[in-house]
């Protein structure tokens, strides 16, 4: 777990800084980091500054992802040599003895120990035993610093356990905290300030599992949080959102237009052998039902952005294209989040003979990357002329600022300071 002290005149450590990998229920437990170390009496610092502490906060989704981490890790401990490097999320959960083999690293903490990571390291730099056992089931989060939206964790886990997925290795089993814990936490966000929050989790619609409570009654609760205008869900399963839950977002609550729904694959076939718990035809009589209670004419279209799993073990090129004209005869979504198939150890589908090549993979990606393309110009048009509401982020890009509809299209105007954090009616 800690690693022999390595730095000396650990009581003047005050820096920290922090990196941020993968998912925004990262990002928001990255945050929730920095604000307990600022509590503590640290300053937080860019991670190109040089720091007493350098926080990775990982992936592991993909391949890909571990070889980022392992890269970034690398790159701290050239940049800053003397720096003890904490390492947390789900590559430290899956990936313990692999990242306390590389040189810097001080303290790995996995999905249980997320508690522990302040206290350990105030140990730490005070010259106590350096790891505090402080496990706890679940982390509340929160993401902050920012003028107009913030990322609420309300679930952590999951069990669904599909069959290519490393998340419930990485995260544990579905847990949460109760939804008056949750609705405290929106109403510090509201008091920030903040008119938008995104509400995260690995599988956000299966909250309750711990409290015996749903994510419908949840919903409803934060919807009653002043302060608080828009709500977004970060990604929810099909299976999850009810129909009743989008009778009630349609009803007028201050849930958005814009569902992020993972498909996976367009197939059948393939959706079987995934473990996912729907077909296609529930997949597509959810996307019709929300957009007939959601859209009407002359008002926003829906956004729907939708996850596919490109290249899975056996995917032929007919069951590919199964996939291809779902999307593009019977789904058209706004947009699509495409993923190339990557081998994890410890899955059922790693063990598989049938591996797609990674060459008909990437090629299977870039027409899905072209199709997402023409859908997406196909979304932005069908909006054109229709009254929305944009909340204006902060940053100042030359003369612009930027902001988003609430079915999750940018807009850009000039600068103005007085429409920063405001939410603003515009024709797109």
């Amino acid at each position: 777990m800690v690693k022999s002290h390595h730095i000396t005149q650990k009581t003047e450590m005050k820096k920290i800084s922090f990196t941020t990998l993968g998912c925004k229920l990262n990002y928001a437990e990255t945050s929730t980091y920095e604000r307990k170390f600022i509590e503590a009496g640290f300053e937080a610092v860019p991670w190109t500054e040089k720091a007493d502490i350098c926080l990775v906060n990982t992936c592991s989704v993909t391949e890909h992802s571990d070889k980022k981490c392992r890269n970034i890790i690398r790159k701290l401990h050239r940049l800053y040599p003397d720096a003890a490097i904490v390492v947390t999320g789900c590559y430290a959960q899956l990936k313990k003895a692999e990242i306390e083999a590389i040189e810097g690293v001080e303290f790995v903490f996995g999905a249980n120990e997320k508690s522990s990571v302040v206290p350990s390291v105030i140990n730490y730099i005070n010259e106590n035993e350096g790891y505090a056992e402080c496990k706890g089931a679940f982390f509340p989060a929160y993401s902050s610093g920012e003028r107009t939206r913030s990322f609420l964790k309300v679930q952590d886990g999951c069990d669904f356990k599909c069959a290519y997925c490393t998340v419930p290795y990485a995260r544990g089993e579905s847990r949460n905290t109760p939804i008056a814990e949750i609705v405290a936490q929106a109403g510090e966000i509201a008091a920030a300030g903040i008119k938008e929050i995104v509400i995260t989790g690995v599988n956000t619609g299966d909250f309750g599992k711990t409290t015996g409570e749903t994510f419908f009654e949840l919903i409803r609760k934060l919807d009653e949080v002043e302060g608080i205008e828009r709500y977004r869900i970060s990604s929810i399963e099909p299976n999850l959102l009810t129909k009743e839950m989008v009778d009630w977002i349609a009803s007028g609550s201050k849930f958005l237009p814009h569902f992020h729904i993972p498909l996976q694959s367009g197939s059948d076939t393939v959706l079987k052998e995934m473990g996912r718990r729907y077909d296609t035809a529930a997949f597509e009589d959810k996307i019709n039902y929300i957009r007939q209670k959601m859209e009407v004419p002359g008002g926003p279209k829906v956004f729907f952005g939708i996850d596919v799993i490109v290249g899975f073990p056996g995917e032929t090129e007919e069951l590919f294209m199964e996939t291809y004209n779902f999307l593009k005869d019977r789904i058209r979504p706004a947009f699509i989040h495409i993923f190339p198939y990557s081998r994890r150890a410890g899955t059922p589908a790693a063990s598989r003979k049938d591996q797609v090549q990674d060459s008909i993979k990437t090629e299977r990606v870039g027409r899905l990357e072209k199709l997402c393309a023409e859908l997406h110009n196909e979304f932005i048009s069908s909006n054109k002329g229709v009254k929305e509401k944009v909340l204006f982020e902060s940053s100042d890009h030359n003369g612009k600022m930027f902001g988003y509809t609430g079915n999750y299209i940018r807009i850009e105007r000039p600068y103005n300071e007085k429409e920063v954090g405001q939410i603003t009616d515009v024709i797109i």
